[in-house]
């Protein structure tokens, strides 16, 4: 169990605060909510205390006797403050103490997550993106917004990110530390293939894959939340978008393909600096597709389904990468009488010539659709890191900090 405090601004995104709390303990921490006045406002104290189970108070003369300006921060291991509106970067950057939950801030030596939210004016404007300078420098994580609908009709960034994606991102930074997320992928432009191709037989039938998308999309979520342009061309995935992200949607392995080549920069458009294919691209599709529904017992009724050979997107990218551009691979692989899991999948890297080969044992369907996976990174060196069991974010997580050093 982490101790966590979880700080909430006063403004109107202040009621994903309760779901964020719910994520949190759910996940089995124990969660000090350390509101605004103004948050309460939005949300009641009888709310957070009923979710948390812990007393919530916003100033400094509440307990006196435990200190509870210095002791909140002193003992936690994680702070979120969800949302942190335009004034709450300001007063943190400015190093007030003038509520508790500032207080917190000054004295806490854990690392320290700013989830903003407010109007897009107000996020754009000169003084709020100095204040994240100031908090990025001092080594707080200030996470992008999201972009889409805010108060009323208007709409742009500044949209809080959905509790799902600040709670998958709380949880790396407990497993991993501060550098999980820190900004250095700022002013990269970052493509990912995410979920599983389907190549139609009629209107109906179709050959597909069992991946759900959810690796690439984690791969996605960590990569914004480190500052990337990241567009997730994403293959018949149910997911929410992340925070932060263009998402391309395709069927097939050919609309893959040329969404890849497009994003990439192949095509002539701006160069990605990664490319990372995490997609699962059927290698075969059926040679004709029937215009009408194929049924049994009928002179429609195949003998047989022929295929054919899918185009190699992957080996395809690599050829066509730009200077500096970073390719990254996955391999599903399972072992059998040729070798096992790592020697084929060091066999794919040799023919595949991509910089990194991520690959999961998906013996006994262990991987697919599960909310945690474990993998080794493979480099094109000979170098192979291991990446423990854990969240897909956390494994997402242990593939950037490959990737980012061999950015140019």
């Amino acid at each position: 169990m982490s101790r966590i405090v979880l700080g909430v601004g006063g403004g109107v995104a202040a009621y994903k605060s309760a779901l964020l709390l719910r994520a949190l303990t759910e996940a089995g921490h124990d969660v000090r909510v350390v509101p605004t006045e103004s948050a309460l406002r939005f949300v009641g104290a009888a709310t957070f205390e009923a979710l948390s189970g812990n007393p919530v108070t916003t100033d400094v003369w509440h307990d006196v006797p435990e200190v509870a300006h210095v002791r909140i921060g002193q003992t936690a291991e994680l702070v979120v403050v969800n949302p942190a509106t335009a004034d709450l970067l300001a007063r943190a950057a400015a190093g007030r103490a003038d509520d508790l939950l500032t207080a917190t801030l000054l004295t806490a030596h854990c690392p320290v997550v700013f989830v903003p939210a407010m109007h897009t004016e107000m996020w754009l404007h000169p003084a709020t993106q100095d204040n994240v300078a100031t908090l990025r420098r001092r080594g707080s994580i200030v996470l992008p917004p999201a972009v889409g609908r805010l108060t009323g009709p208007d709409s742009g960034p500044g949209r809080l990110p959905e509790p799902a994606d600040v709670a998958a991102l709380a949880q790396v930074v407990l497993a991993a530390g501060a550098d999980a997320l820190r900004a250095d992928l700022a002013g990269r432009r970052v493509v990912i293939s995410a979920g599983g191709t389907r190549e139609p037989l009629d209107p109906v039938r179709y050959l597909g894959n069992r991946s759900s998308g959810k690796q690439g999309w984690a791969l996605a979520r960590v990569a914004a939340a480190r500052g990337a342009d990241v567009t997730l061309v994403a293959a018949n995935v149910d997911l929410p978008a992340p925070f932060g992200v263009r998402v391309v949607p395709v069927g097939t392995a050919e609309e893959l393909r040329a969404a890849m080549l497009e994003e990439a920069g192949s095509g002539g458009g701006a160069a990605a600096d990664v490319v990372v294919m995490a997609a699962a691209v059927a290698d075969f599709r059926p040679a004709t597709v029937a215009a009408t529904k194929l049924k049994k017992d009928s002179a429609s009724e195949p003998d047989a389904v022929p295929l054919v050979r899918n185009p190699d997107v992957l080996a395809e990218l690599v050829t066509k990468r730009t200077p500096g551009q970073v390719v990254v691979g996955f391999a599903a692989e399972t072992g059998d009488a040729d070798g096992d899991v790592l020697a084929h999948a060091r066999a794919k890297l040799a023919r595949k010539g991509c910089n990194l080969l991520v690959v999961n044992d998906v013996s006994g369907g262990g991987v697919f659709g599960r909310p945690d996976n474990a993998a080794v990174v493979l480099a094109a060196d000979g170098t192979a890191t291991d990446v423990p069991h854990g969240s897909k974010d956390a494994v997402a997580a242990a593939v950037w900090r490959a990737i980012t050093p061999r950015l140019a």
